[in-house]
């Protein structure tokens, strides 16, 4: 026990080896569920994963919360998905619920009155009905398609009776629903970020294809092998205005890059025979190169690491499809 004095001087004491039982009790209670991870589980993923509407979750009070989480996790991982209110639900909002949705609903007593209000209304359209429960003798468990069955919870308050452990297991049951169809799916970081653009985690996901200025068909600033200098300004009307041309071979693959610095250094050399020379006297050959595929947070890191400021794009067999700027990044606060 520690003892302490609130805000009106009156002493209290904080039962600390309480709060660690807490975190125990739901541990445990988590770690029980790997024992219904069978034959309902994976007829659950099924239903959700192939399903062709939404997935539609329901809860009611701390259960409901709980839903609106495990709806935006599965909406962000690649299951369209979206939150209905139970007590919404029985004054109007089923009319959100389509044909061939999947609904899932929460409810650790299976007993919720709104949530056993909304059963009859969507058997009669013969929508499947997955549930998490506690009880699987419930009403919710007894006309539900798939019961997922957690048993019984003791809830972790002093008085046995908020909502805590119980809650704790639906998100475990609900995370672990949207990662087993998110890794059937195999869905990718650059799925997520095209769900989840904003914030770091988005930022971070984002690929070079994605944040390059340049657009499939855009005229890219190339020059050849065999070409001047001078023939390289001709070749760059009408291309929008970078910091770099890329050099290809015959095969139109990547041969090197001039920069603003590399000509910079050229007219200091050649100064009035700077236009005579040739792209590959003046380029660097070799050049660092990313794919569309790269994470841009990578590209942030070769522009650090070798500080350049462009970065030539290319595809499989070595041909340019775009350039990035350290400046594209930096628009999308991937630098730190």
């Amino acid at each position: 026990m520690k003892s302490n004095f609130n805000g009106l001087g009156i002493k209290v004491q904080y039962d600390l080896d309480f709060a660690r039982t807490v975190i125990e009790d739901e541990a445990k209670a988590v770690g029980s569920l790997a024992r219904i991870i069978d034959g309902s589980f994976e007829k659950a993923v099924d239903l959700m994963c192939n399903c062709t509407g939404s997935v539609i979750v329901s809860g009611m009070g701390k259960a409901g919360i709980i839903g609106n989480k495990i709806s935006a996790t599965l909406a962000s991982t690649g299951t369209p998905s979206h939150f209905l209110h139970p007590a919404e639900g029985i004054h109007g909002d089923l009319g959100r619920v389509q044909a061939n949705d999947v609904v899932l609903a929460l409810s650790h007593s299976g007993e919720s009155e709104e949530i056993v209000r909304i059963i009859e209304p969507l058997k009669q359209r013969e929508i499947k009905l997955i549930s998490i429960t506690g009880n699987p003798k419930s009403s919710l468990a007894k006309h539900s398609d798939v019961v997922l069955a957690m048993g019984k919870q003791v809830e972790a308050c002093p008085l046995g009776i908020a909502p805590s452990v119980s809650t704790t297991c639906m998100l475990a049951l609900g995370d672990a629903l949207a990662f087993t169809i998110m890794k059937a799916r195999e869905f990718s970081t650059e799925d997520y970020a095209r769900f989840h653009p904003g914030g770091a985690i988005g930022a971070n996901l984002i690929t070079v294809g994605q944040s390059m200025m340049f657009k499939p068909g855009e005229k890219l600033p190339l020059a050849q092998t065999s070409d001047t200098i001078d023939d390289m300004f001709k070749r760059l009307e009408g291309v929008k205005r970078r910091g770099a041309v890329m050099v290809v071979n015959d095969k139109g693959q990547l041969a090197g890059i001039i920069t603003d610095a590399d000509l910079r250094r050229a007219m200091a050399k050649f100064d009035g025979e700077l236009f005579a020379k040739g792209c590959t006297e003046i380029m660097t050959p070799d050049c660092k190169r990313v794919t569309a595929e790269t994470l841009a947070a990578e590209a942030m890191a070769i522009f650090h690491k070798y500080r350049i400021d462009e970065l030539p794009v290319v595809d499989e067999n070595d041909r340019p499809i775009g350039l990035i700027d350290v400046q594209d990044i930096v628009a999308i606060k991937i630098a730190r």
